[in-house]
């Protein structure tokens, strides 16, 4: 049984050792092959992914297939499908043309299944760092940069220490419950003759938590976010804005929500605290920020908190507006991530706000398309942002957690702030020196799609919610 639950992951591993010997023995350069190849691989396993079984565990109740992984799976390989599509041009233009690029990202992808399969803290951590260590290396792929190398350095010692806070926890709580097995823990807790969770235990999940919180740079474990962001080749911070986010969100989830659903009242604060100085810090560092890329990051650290939100009452609903609030997110951020890619000018990227200034005069349907990302990320209504917002703080509202939700609605008021900046200097400064084209087919496509997305989500929410609805429902009842 095993071999046809993980066939997406089995597939993806084989796929990405004969890319690698691919490009090892190709006479040519095959950067380009060997990412349309990598991208297929991407599309294959989704496919098998979303007909593939929905129910079982495989190797002995390491891995767990439900609707829940099958949800969020599509979502990353989608995300780390369209990066390594907006790489292609980008590393032939800054000559970054290697192919171990686009393999390094589909091995990261790997992990991330595996992360979202994870049925224990083995195999939590063994998919954690098969996630990590690839990502260490693309932040510092522009070796010639001194931005680029200082920020995959930055990444590496940071990440490295929330490994250790992490594999500290998960030893805390292997002491503690007597086992490393999902089910093994919530039968420890409730069934294994505690009265009270022990205080190990707890003090185990707070460490296991810190080293889930650094992957989604949730505050206070946010500080590489700026600068890894700002120095990592924007098709790189595309992908660590996209796929490695949502996967260890889903991970998050479902630690919480699996073994620990017990626990709820004491991870709840952990959450609240983490949700809401997220959303502060995001919503005001960000508003003097002159880099895109940086503002982005704190966007990003933002938007981490209000899918926190969901998160914090710890019920089914709460998972669902979050699964619905990460699936618009990745459609705002790749999109947005596309017009940064084109902001090049005499044929050298360029990352400045006021780089924008006139950009509807200029190239106005390039203006009209941020422009619609911006609005959705600011929360206007109807636009596909607002519904986000609106889940996550309406299954706050349920739990009565009304401060965080009224503390949700002041920070994202907050933060319209920057996001309208950017159009407003795109529409009413004057206009500055014109970007390069053309766009290219791979790019306007994904510009196009990701903003259709987020203007009609209204019309096709349904069947997002009944997909959301199902694989939260999955999680609880599996």
């Amino acid at each position: 049984m095993f071999d046809t639950l993980a066939l997406p992951e089995i597939f993806l591993a084989i796929a990405g050792m004969a890319i690698l010997l691919y490009g090892v023995f190709s006479r040519e350069d095959p950067t380009r092959s060997v990412s349309w190849l990598t991208v297929l691989a991407l599309l294959m396993a989704l496919v098998m992914v979303w007909l593939g079984p929905a129910g079982g565990e495989a190797f002995g109740g390491l891995y767990v297939q439900d609707g829940f992984a099958v949800f969020l799976k599509v979502l990353v390989l989608l995300g780390t499908t369209v990066s390594v599509i907006l790489s292609l041009d980008y590393i032939e233009r800054e000559n970054m043309a290697r192919f171990e690029f686009p393999v390094l990202m589909l091995f990261s992808t790997l992990g991330m299944l595996l992360m979202l399969s994870a049925n224990d803290l083995i195999a939590l951590y063994v998919g954690f760092e098969l996630q990590s260590l690839p990502l260490y290396v693309v932040a510092a792929f522009r070796r010639d940069t001194v931005r680029s190398t200082e920020a995959g350095l930055k990444y590496f010692v940071l990440g490295a220490l929330s490994s250790g806070i992490l594999l500290y926890g998960a030893s805390m709580i292997y002491g503690f419950a007597g086992t490393t097995n999902f089910d093994g823990i919530a039968t420890a807790l409730t069934g294994g003759g505690y009265g009270e969770p022990s205080i190990g235990l707890i003090v185990g999940l707070v460490f296991l938590a810190a080293g889930l919180a650094f992957k989604i740079s949730a505050v206070p474990f946010h500080m590489w976010t700026p600068d890894v962001y700002e120095g990592a080749p924007t098709p790189v911070t595309a992908f660590f804005a996209v796929a490695p986010k949502i996967a260890t969100m889903g991970l998050f989830i479902r630690v919480l929500a699996d073994p620990f659903v017990d626990l709820v009242g004491d991870w709840q604060q952990i959450i609240v605290f983490i949700s809401v100085a997220s959303m502060i810090l995001g919503g005001f560092a960000a508003i003097n920020q002159t880099n895109i890329k940086r503002l982005m990051a704190y966007s990003s650290i933002s938007n981490i908190g209000y899918a926190l939100v969901g998160l914090a009452p710890g019920t089914a609903g709460g998972v669902r507006s979050v699964l619905l609030y990460l699936a618009i997110y990745l459609f705002m951020t790749v999109g947005t991530f596309a017009v940064i890619l084109c902001m090049r000018q005499r044929g050298r990227m360029v990352e400045g706000i006021d780089d924008l200034a006139g950009l509807a005069k200029t190239h106005p349907v390039l203006a009209a398309v941020m422009a619609v990302f911006m609005f959705s990320m600011a929360g206007i209504p109807p636009l596909a942002g607002f519904f986000g917002k609106l889940y996550v703080f309406l299954a706050a509202i349920e739990a009565e957690l009304y401060t965080l939700a009224v503390i949700g609605v002041v920070t994202s008021v907050v933060a319209a702030f920057y996001y309208l900046r950017i159009v407003k200097v795109m529409y009413f400064d004057e206009a500055a020196e014109a970007f390069d084209r053309p766009l290219g087919w791979e790019m306007s496509s994904i510009l196009g799609v990701s903003a259709l997305f987020v203007l009609f989500f209204i019309l096709f929410q349904a069947p997002m919610i009944d997909g959301a609805d199902a694989a939260a429902a999955s999680l609880f009842t599996g």
